[in-house]
């Protein structure tokens, strides 16, 4: 172990202290390996500051918590479990004397619940922040809610090899910056000639294969290869044993399923030169000494919600520009260094400069629910380092709405909701852990979720042998897609997780074994929670009630049984998976709803890996969210009004009949709403019933004395509704008479003053009746022929003089010569002009 007062943190050290004395806040900026994780916890314990309380430092991973605790512990002379503790997310190793704690980022968030003032917490460490952990940006807003209301005294100190200091300072104001230069030699960085995906090799060969080729050409000091995860590990280190010399070299795993003995083992130094493969926690969390060479394969497992199940998962994704340097610094910390990065150089100027910070790429319903238990009403004004999306937000709210956890009307967190925090799983779990324990069968459930959460422990793409043998052996259950699953756990575990044994069933041997140990951590929660661990009544209608528990809101309904079609709730459609045991069940709930876009661009959705599901679970498990409702609509023609009784779970249809007894007025609006949008033709609405509401409307302005109301939309809207009263279909529409319903809008007093006022023929001098327009904008129009207008002079009107006519004046043939107001005008500049002309077309007619 090196002399940790030579470490570089030490260059700020006192800087640090008086800058805690002065302020509650501080930035430390600081290199891989400058001894800022494991040396400050120890700075501030001799400095006075955890006389009253602990110092808490919270770690994106479980492993770099464990393993940076027992390093302090031996550097102070102390067991693990005293002085300095850890705890994370299966495990905790902590007392009453305890003052410098490790823990993961959400054993702290949920601290804050069981214990709002963090009474025994003297100060906050949260270290590589750079890597913007969803719950690490979570606890710094509630911290500094503590600090700010009622915990002046709380100190916050956020450290990291790489910040955006600037947008850093400006959230935490007042703080301040300190930043410790560190020591590091030159490292020579190398690229791949062939991307990975060309030599189409995997990614452990290569690895391997560039491995041992340098370790030829580098003599001393040891190598560590990153690699995305425990499968990839495994792969590398098998290849490597078998290739290294074991008196030469020591090849170790480290990752964080691996048991303490061995993670410890990777990190201790020995006399032989090690190969260390490790995922992304060597990357910034821990310091393994004695590296001079780094085969990075630029991968890592990102944690990205999948859609397709619902929940958070890990993808393997290209590392960033920023993880790529910080792998690379791992090189030159002791010496001069290599690194090889296992893809192209022209790959590596296509990678994005850094990681998206979680709060944009997962599911937020598990922090969300956690800050509704705080006390939290309104979600969006909770202080953001950067902002969630609306629609994540959105998601998340509905999601926690579907499982019970907070209140539809309210949005505030209910009783199932504080019991789900208990465990610290996603809650779509928690919540079927809670239905296992009132249905008993709480260990079969721990099981079913580390399958449903983990990597599927069945591959998809077998061959028929293999999978007839699978049929043989595992059988099948037209009930559900998890007994076949179930069954082929329990067999790869009888066969000790053989792999050939699980090859021979298409059984992914390493994803079962890690299923079992995942499940056995689900049920030591599950006891430490008070929830009954020793009974298992193993039933597949109980088992389904505790997935459907979880999986509400992608409950399906079988939408015809010639078909695959399904209806899901929240208005969704999708197809049942051709592959599903589940064909004959109308109703059924699904763990995974993926997307596929086909040839076309078009995206289907697939919906596998479901149970059935009986309405009678939906009343016992949601009973308010039932609701009966009577809807009258057009039959499947679309061309008559029938009543149909709708029985619905949440916003899916589970039954929808038609019934007797169609209401008048429900009826009437429908055929009215048609008509109005041109569905349904309506024949007596024709040009004579626009003049006359054109007339109606007019008279309603001139004369507002007779109280007559005028026929605007929602008026005529209303006259449809009320000439349709009685009628169910469109035939019976297009027989209708309009003029009654139209009458009845004015009284007898009303419709004789309108034809006296408002005429629809107007007398001539010369005894004639001409006809008169009445328009939508409130003009009236008359129309005569020429040899009628001979003896009118001046200005003609109606409505007693209020309104003028217009003249339109028609040849003998009727149609139109002008159109005027003024008369006057037109006999002594106009008639002189155009009526020879008219003489010489119709001579039998009068010409003055």
């Amino acid at each position: 172990m090196p002399e940790v007062k030579r470490l570089p943190i030490y260059e700020i050290e006192k800087s640090l202290l008086e800058a805690l004395q002065q302020g509650g806040r501080v930035i430390i900026q600081a290199p891989t390996g400058s001894g800022k994780s494991t040396q400050i916890p120890q700075v501030l314990y001799r400095g006075g500051f955890l006389v009253k309380g602990e110092v808490v430092i919270l770690q994106p991973r479980r492993l770099a918590a464990r393993l940076l605790a027992k390093r302090v512990a031996a550097e102070l002379a102390v067991k693990v479990g005293g002085l300095v503790g850890y705890q994370v997310r299966f495990e905790s190793h902590i007392s009453p004397e305890t003052r410098i704690r490790f823990v993961t980022e959400g054993v702290l968030l949920r601290q804050m619940l069981d214990d709002y003032l963090l009474k025994r917490v003297s100060v906050l460490i949260f270290d590589e922040f750079h890597e913007r952990h969803l719950y690490g940006d979570i606890t710094l807003g509630r911290a500094l809610q503590i600090q700010q209301e009622h915990r002046p005294d709380l100190k916050i100190v956020v450290m990291s090899a790489t910040l955006e200091a600037e947008k850093l300072q400006s959230y935490l104001a007042p703080c301040q910056v300190l930043q410790s230069e560190g020591r590091t030699y030159p490292v020579e960085v190398a690229y791949l000639t062939r991307s990975p995906e060309r030599k189409k090799s995997e990614i452990w060969d290569i690895a391997a294969l560039e491995t041992i080729r340098l370790l030829e050409r580098h003599t001393i000091g040891n190598a560590l290869i990153f690699m995305p995860g425990g499968y990839e590990i495994v792969r590398t280190v098998e290849l490597l044993k078998a290739r290294l010399s074991s008196k030469e070299f020591e090849v170790c795993p480290l990752y964080g399923e691996l048991p303490p003995e061995e993670q410890d083992r990777a990190i201790e130094q020995t006399k032989r030169r090690k190969v260390i493969v490790s995922t992304n926690v060597a990357e910034t969390s821990l310091t393994i000494e004695g590296v001079q060479l780094v085969i990075d394969s630029g991968l890592v497992r990102m944690a990205r919600f999948d859609p397709n199940r619902g929940i958070n998962a890990l993808t393997i994704e290209k590392i960033s520009h920023t993880s790529a340097e910080q792998r690379r610094g791992r090189a030159g910390r002791t010496a001069p260094g290599h690194c090889l990065r296992l893809w192209t150089e022209r790959d590596h100027e296509f990678r994005q400069e850094k990681e998206l910070p979680e709060i944009y790429r997962i599911d937020l319903s598990e922090v969300i629910l956690a800050l509704k238990a705080s006390g939290l009403k309104e979600v969006s004004l909770f202080p953001w380092l950067d902002a969630p999306l609306d629609e994540s937000l959105e998601n998340a709210e509905k999601l926690l709405r579907d499982l019970g956890a907070v209140h539809y009307q309210n949005g505030e967190i209910t009783e199932v909701g504080r019991r789900m925090l208990a465990f610290p799983l996603h809650p779509r779990y928690a919540r079927m852990m809670l239905a296992a324990d009132h249905y008993g069968c709480v260990p079969s459930m721990a099981l079913m979720i580390a399958l449903v959460q983990g990597r599927g422990i069945l591959l998809r793409r077998v061959d028929k042998e293999t999978e007839q043998r699978r049929d043989d052996v595992l059988g099948i259950d037209s009930h559900s897609d998890f007994t076949r699953v179930l069954s082929a756990w329990k067999h790869a575990k009888e066969a000790g997780y053989s792999i050939d044994v699980c090859r021979g069933l298409g059984i992914h041997a390493q994803a079962a074994r890690q299923a079992g140990k995942l499940a056995g951590q689900f049920l030591t929660i599950a006891k430490k929670r008070g929830l009954s661990t020793e009974v298992d009544l193993v039933d597949g209608n109980e088992l389904g009630k505790c997935l459907l528990s979880g999986f509400s809101n992608q409950l399906a309904k079988r939408m015809d049984k010639g078909t695959l079609r399904c209806a899901i709730v929240h208005g969704r459609r999708g197809n049942l998976a051709r592959t599903s045991a589940v064909q004959k069940s109308p109703l059924l709930v699904a763990t995974e709803v993926s997307e596929i876009e086909g040839k076309k661009g078009e995206v289907s959705t697939i919906l596998s890996m479901c149970s059935q599901v009986e309405e009678s679970w939906l009343r016992e498990l949601f009973p308010e969210e039932f609701k009966e409702e009577s809807i009258t609509s057009l039959d499947s023609s679309g061309k008559r009004v029938v009543d149909r009784r709708r029985r619905l779970f949440r916003d899916l249809v589970l039954e929808d009949k038609e019934s007797e007894g169609v209401s008048d007025d429900g009826a009437a609006e429908i055929l009215a709403d048609q008509i109005v949008n041109g569905r349904c033709k309506l024949p007596a609405w024709d040009e004579s019933v626009e003049q006359w509401i054109n007339r109606v409307n007019c008279f309603s302005s001139l004369f507002p004395e007779f109280a007559i109301s005028s026929i605007a939309g929602e008026e005529r809207r209303f006259l449809l509704r009320q000439a349709c009263l009685g009628l169910r279909s469109f035939k019976e529409v297009k027989r209708l008479d309009m003029w009654p319903t139209l009458k009845s809008w004015l009284g007898p007093e009303q419709a004789a003053a309108m034809e006296e006022y408002l005429p629809e023929r107007y007398i001539l001098p010369g005894g004639g009746k001409a006809k008169v327009r009445y328009l939508e904008d409130g003009v009236a129009i008359l129309s005569a022929r020429i040899q009628e207008l001979y003896d009118v002079k001046g200005m003609l009107s109606v409505a007693d003089g209020r309104l003028n006519l217009k003249i339109e004046i028609l040849a003998p043939n009727q149609r139109p010569i002008q159109l005027t107001d003024d008369l006057e005008s037109f006999w002594q500049k106009t008639y002189p002009e155009i009526k020879p002309a008219l003489a010489g077309r119709y001579p039998k007619h009068e010409w003055r």
